[in-house]
């Protein structure tokens, strides 16, 4: 269990790393597009696709980050009424259904990938698979947030925070 911590925290660390790049990124990428039409009277054809990129990568490592943080949405106030074996339940499900929710992101992306992999992004000239490489990785990602999350509840360990 404590190198599956470790593990998580590490990766969990990293990706939140990548979101915030992405996220400077994406402000820097968009300013240049703005200048770039409004000032220079130029706008550069390939921001728009490099912007999407980028919240899509932002959105997707930074909800793999909440995952293992247990940043999600929930509703706790609800839960903690309830006696410990209900709560223990709820959490168990909850983990559950956030792991079929990731296990449709990985599957969803990766067939999206398949399918659109001879494609290229017009103004890029990569593959149109690019797009879905963040929801995949992250959907792997919030599995794995997941299941240490749901082997931290039997065994009654604590996860450490991605920033230690």
């Amino acid at each position: 269990m404590k190198l599956l911590v470790a593990l998580s925290a590490r990766l969990s660390r990293w990706v939140l790393q990548v979101a915030c790049a992405c996220l400077a990124g994406l402000g820097l990428i968009v300013i240049y597009g703005v200048v770039m039409r409004y000032v220079f009277n130029d706008p550069p054809a390939y921001v728009e696709q490099v912007a999407l990129l980028l919240v899509i990568s932002v959105a997707m490592f930074g909800a793999a980050a909440g995952v293992r943080d247990a940043g999600h949405i929930g509703l706790d106030s609800v839960v903690k009424l309830l006696p410990a074996k209900a709560r223990l339940s709820c959490a168990v499900i909850g983990d559950l259904l956030i792991m079929v929710f990731a296990a449709l992101l990985v599957w969803g992306g990766s067939t999206m990938a398949l399918s659109t992999g001879h494609d290229t992004i017009p103004t890029l000239g990569i593959s149109e698979a690019f797009r879905y490489l963040p929801p995949i990785i992250a959907g792997a990602l919030i599995i794995l947030f997941s299941i240490e999350h749901l082997l931290a509840l039997f065994t009654h360990e604590t996860s450490a925070p991605p920033w230690n």
